[in-house]
């Protein structure tokens, strides 16, 4: 399975390569690794980008560092999302490797490795994998709507790159 989906000027794009448990997320951005990195390690400004437009996002965790531990909660109205996890590594600029768990399924703890790819320009590729422990549950993934919420987010990034 494959996607191409934005209505950004980049798109994203999400490989569920068939038996496999391992989703692959590709997205570009009109802005050097330091600000895309630093949007992902700095607790004030993931609340602003990540996730869907129509849920509300707070860090109730967020130690950024190797061997760090994370938790955050999505919420739309009294519905409450909570996922939380550990950072295996911090490359500062360079790579972030962490878990990535639902309280809602905690059995199904993820993998994920993302990687900062600088391109000319002073642009940047995201490369990010993310591995489950079975094809069923990266399907469950799949089927979930995570790319609703991936490539709105990602449009997020993108207008909070932009600014000042």
């Amino acid at each position: 399975m494959s996607t191409n989906t934005s209505t950004s000027t980049h798109e994203t794009t999400i490989e569920a390569p068939e038996g496999v448990p391992w989703i692959d997320l590709v997205r570009e951005f009109d802005a050097p690794p330091e600000k895309v990195f630093r949007a992902h390690v700095d607790p004030e400004l993931l609340a602003r980008w990540l996730g869907p437009r129509d849920l509300e996002m707070t860090v109730e965790e967020w130690d950024a560092r190797t061997g760090g531990r994370w938790a955050y909660t999505h919420r739309r109205g009294e519905d409450a999302f909570e996922f939380y996890g550990s950072f295996h590594e911090i490359r500062e600029n360079e790579r972030i490797v962490q878990t990535f768990t639902y309280a809602g399924f905690p059995d199904g703890v993820a993998l994920e490795i993302a990687r900062f790819e600088a391109l000319p320009g002073g642009r940047t590729r995201l490369v990010n994998r993310s591995i489950g422990s079975s094809v069923e549950e990266r399907d469950a993934m799949v089927a979930s709507g995570m790319e609703h919420g991936i490539v709105e987010g990602y449009e997020k990034l993108d207008e909070l790159l932009a600014g000042p």
